[in-house]
């Protein structure tokens, strides 16, 4: 995961603190002494293959100029344009229109593209910093834009549990949307095993009455885990089965109700309304969107319409382990607002790991 934007931002940074341009001094009255003639001291870095200049000699030549009158100064203007560099906007834009590219071939949305964009252009544009810093600089620029653009995530665990100390006797109910074939089902599935670990009892609900064999599949996941999982006929009212659940674990004292809904398509009005139905029946603590971490800018207007719907609190991406990219969960992050919770890595129950943010900037490569 993240191989390819972690590759072309490296790219980036070095070509463009490679092109900045060094910082220019200001005319100092209008003095017309003449320039003392200083011979730059070099030295060949067999590394580079190229003449660099000779720092230890440059000490040298300081000591000897601060003796004579006048000349410190003039060394002073000689240094800095050795070691100082400022990015131009020219300098920024040449690579502006690059930096865009890398971003959107990595599964980033314009909208996100052309915030980073603006953002770092704001941090580092006419800056003064030494050559060496610059790729650092423009590296430690990204990593504050994307902190800032991704939530940081809540611990389920913690708000079920919450909930539980209330003694309010009802359970923490878990509505999960998305559409078909993003791995909603199997997810639900890993979160009732990451509860389990976590001392948290569930039921689940088969409330996808729409799909043909969702109810089977989810019962087959319920019986390998040893949860219960409450049923209806196809064709049943989907808030029902939700409602039914919700009342079973409340008179069995179990913890958490997790929620199965129809892979609703986001373009399909009628079909939202429905899972805006349950909703409102089952009045869940918590709203988690599943999408594909490989979906792209399709991803966007599927979370778009499901939050426009029935508010989500959360999101999973699936399919994490074989997305080389990363861009998507900077799109999402910055169209909802909202936290991302989890990745899905694997089919395996356990293949399935709390979103980290600090983590995710590492594999950024910032």
């Amino acid at each position: 995961m993240f191989n390819k934007l972690k590759e072309k931002l490296k790219d980036w940074t070095k070509k463009i603190s490679e092109k900045s341009a060094p910082v220019e001094e200001k005319k100092e009255g209008k003095s017309k002494k003449k320039k003392q003639e200083i011979e730059m001291p070099l030295k060949f870095d067999p590394g580079k293959q190229k003449f660099e200049p000779d720092t230890e000699e440059l000490k040298n030549i300081q000591k000897k100029l601060k003796s004579e009158p006048g000349t410190e100064s003039f060394f002073k203007k000689v240094t800095s344009r050795i070691s100082k560099v400022k990015i131009s906007e020219k300098d920024f834009e040449i690579y502006a229109e690059e930096l865009e590219m890398l971003l959107l071939e990595n599964n980033v949305a314009l909208e996100v593209a052309e915030k980073v964009i603006k953002q770092l252009k704001e941090k580092i544009i006419g800056k003064e910093l030494l050559k060496k810093e610059i790729e650092e600089e423009i590296k430690d620029s990204l990593k504050e834009i994307i902190e800032d653009i991704l939530i940081e995530p809540f611990d389920i665990t913690k708000r079920i549990k919450d909930k539980k100390q209330d003694q309010s006797k009802e359970p923490y109910v878990i509505l999960f949307c998305g559409i078909n074939g993003t791995g909603k089902t199997t997810s639900i599935a890993k979160i009732a095993k990451y509860l389990k670990k976590k001392d948290i009892s569930c039921t689940l609900a088969a409330a996808d009455t729409f799909r043909a064999a969702s109810i089977e599949q989810l019962k087959k996941h319920g019986e390998k885990l040893g949860i219960k999982v409450i049923a209806n006929k196809y064709g049943s009212d989907p808030a029902s089965v939700g409602f039914d659940a919700i009342q079973y674990s409340k008179k069995n004292f179990i913890d958490c109700v997790l929620i199965d809904t129809a892979g609703r398509m986001h373009t399909a009005k009628n079909l939202l309304k429905e899972i805006e139905k349950i909703a409102k029946v089952c009045k869940p603590d918590t709203k988690i969107f599943v999408g594909e971490a490989i979906a792209g800018n399709d991803i966007i207007e599927q979370v778009r319409s499901f939050d426009w719907a029935i508010g989500i609190d959360g999101i999973i991406l699936t399919k994490a382990d074989t997305d080389e990219k990363g861009g998507t969960a900077l799109s999402v992050g910055y169209v909802t607002k909202k936290p991302i919770l989890f990745l899905g890595t694997g089919q395996e129950y356990e293949k399935i790991e709390v979103f980290d943010k600090k983590k995710f900037i590492k594999q950024l490569g910032l």
